[in-house]
């Protein structure tokens, strides 16, 4: 089996979540268990942090990884979705699965996946288990998938669990509240197993404080001990100045240039200080961390920089937060005119974030070649519904070079609005 039947048998075979979404889901863990127990319980074989929350889960889960690599450990790291190549997915010290171990594992186990029937999510999350178990990683970054709490990466029992954030992302399924959805991210908080919570927040810290202490789990919320200021981006990454609760003031240079970062820095330091009881983590390791995060791990499509002269910018921010977080680092990019690529897919509440978008961009409608996109069409009356303009269409490379067309190099052209939609950027890969 190649690489390429491998990938087309798990689509063909395998219910796809970024593809018909809520219905790809499988109640409970019973098939990640079953999964693990063939394979020898893999995920038992080394030691785990795990990472979850509605947005900056995967720039922390990057920003942890980058930082153990630079302190000199096999780092295994598993994200989700990919962008570009599934083998994304899964990386040691930021180089990606081998497709020829794709291939081997599906062939290998072929027979029991479709016994088993798991979903697609389910069977790569055992492939990153047992790859990170043959590769005798030292520590591996686990990035829960979605919610948490009946997330198929919550069998493991990390060194600690990092929370990044609760915001309105998936309410369809993990509750209409911010209570009921900081819930069931709250379910990945393990017994005896030290939590962080990157930002408190007076409608959800409740939740972590009442889970961490049922699990007799020490919590800190990371905002109360670390303070980050920013004071911009210069020629290597944004600068950030951190004052930790002594008064200990460091300089620190993240290779994220989003302003957003600003509040994963918290976390991410919060849970290297966990860590440094187990790892040693020197100041130069977590510094380069930061800054060659990008080298170190191949992360694309955070608040990326695509090209200047006009400045073209692309941002996965896909729900409420995480839009008002680009618009925020929006705000310290100068401009004369801004143009916004926009495409979402059809379960994206979008009376929550429309009105989130400024009424002086030109817009260019688009959609993601996946089933579960929201047509352009559709999508740009609901827009022309509150008030704004612009043009539709089909893909987000004929989006952008109309876009690039009408910009004067004095302009900022954004592209957001879904994950799917900047995975299919031809410049991307540029």
């Amino acid at each position: 089996m190649t690489y390429s039947e491998a990938i087309d048998y798990l689509y063909a075979q395998l219910p796809v979540f970024h593809r018909i979404g809520a219905k790809a889901l499988k109640p409970g863990l019973d098939n990640i268990v079953k999964l693990c127990e063939y394979l020898g319980n893999p995920q038992e074989k080394f030691r785990t942090i795990h990472v979850g929350g509605t947005n900056g889960k995967g720039s922390s889960s990057h920003l942890l990884a980058a930082v153990l690599q630079s302190a000199g450990y096999k780092t295994g790291l598993y994200t989700s979705p990919h962008l570009k190549s599934f083998t994304e997915r899964i990386r040691i010290d930021g180089f990606p699965m081998p497709d020829a171990e794709v291939a081997d594992f599906v062939e290998t186990h072929k027979a029991f996946i479709e016994d088993l029937k798991p979903s697609f999510f389910e069977v790569t999350v055992g492939m990153a288990f047992d790859y990170f178990a043959r590769q005798n990683v030292d520590l591996a970054v686990i990035e829960v998938g979605l919610g948490g709490r009946l997330d198929s990466t919550n069998i493991i029992t990390p060194l600690v669990s990092l929370i990044t954030n609760i915001g309105w992302d998936h309410s369809d399924i993990l509750g209409d509240t911010l209570q009921k959805i900081a819930i069931e991210k709250a379910g990945i908080i393990k017994p005896g197993v030290p939590v962080v919570v990157s930002e408190r927040d007076p409608e959800t810290q409740a939740v972590f404080a009442d889970r961490a202490k049922a699990c007799q789990s020490p919590l800190v919320f990371a905002s109360d001990v670390y303070a980050v200021t920013d004071f911009g981006v210069r020629e290597k990454g944004r600068l950030l100045s951190v004052t930790d609760q002594k008064g200990f003031i460091a300089g620190l240079t993240v290779g994220l240039l989003g302003t957003y970062q600003l509040k994963n820095t918290a976390g991410v330091l919060a849970t290297l200080d966990v860590l440094q009881n187990e790892f040693e983590l020197s100041q130069p390791a977590v510094q380069n961390g930061f800054a060659k995060v990008v080298e170190l791990t191949g992360l694309k499509g955070r608040w990326q920089i695509l090209q200047q002269n006009p400045t073209v910018i692309c941002d996965t921010a896909h729900n409420e937060p995480g839009i008002l977080n680009v618009l925020e680092s929006l705000e310290t990019v100068s401009y004369r005119q801004l143009h916004l690529v926009v495409g979402f897919v059809r379960d994206k509440d979008l009376s929550k974030v429309i009105r989130l978008f400024p009424k002086g961009a030109r817009y260019y409608f688009c959609q993601p070649h996946i089933p579960r996109a929201l047509d352009a069409e559709v999508l740009a009356e609901a827009f022309r519904a509150e008030g704004y303009a612009g043009d539709v269409f089909p893909d987000v490379n004929q989006a952008l070079e109309a876009a690039k067309s009408r910009a004067q190099p004095a302009d900022c052209i954004l592209v957001t609005g879904s994950t799917y939609v900047v995975a299919e950027l031809n410049q991307l890969d540029a």
